[in-house]
């Protein structure tokens, strides 16, 4: 066995922790969010770009600076992969089971990082919104 971890993570989880993907941050962006869990310590930070094609609005870019565990780390880089491009009806939708099935899967102590992971794009496009409506 070359990596032990992976008794406990799937080679996706690995692989977004390892290699995370939209990490970062959007100068003036148009929504964004902190959420954290006080338990775990884990707290995530996600940044998004809205553009609209006609009478839809997608996600143009999406980023996040995460602080907590691999899990943490990989359910906000798959998050961040699965919207980014979609439309925002389509994106809300994403949840944390369409997190937890794109890792392969989440050990059950670690399935708040999907959750996280959720609340947050939700509420950088709530951000957004509330933005849009001044």
């Amino acid at each position: 066995m070359d990596n032990p971890f992976e008794i406990i993570y799937s080679k996706k989880v690995m692989n977004h922790f390892l290699h995370p993907k939209n990490v970062g941050v959007i100068k003036n962006p148009d929504g964004e969010a902190t959420v954290g869990n006080p338990v775990c310590g884990d707290v995530m930070k996600f940044y998004i770009k809205v553009e609209k094609k006609g009478k839809e609005e997608y996600l143009k870019d999406i980023k996040f600076q995460t602080l907590g565990c691999g899990a943490a780390i990989a359910t906000s880089s798959i998050m961040t992969v699965l919207v980014k491009g979609k439309p925002l009806k389509d994106a809300v939708k994403i949840g944390k089971k369409a997190i937890i099935e794109a890792l392969g899967g989440l050990p059950p102590a670690k399935v708040h990082c999907s959750v996280l992971a959720d609340t947050a794009l939700k509420k950088a496009i709530i951000d957004y919104r509330k933005k849009k409506a001044v």
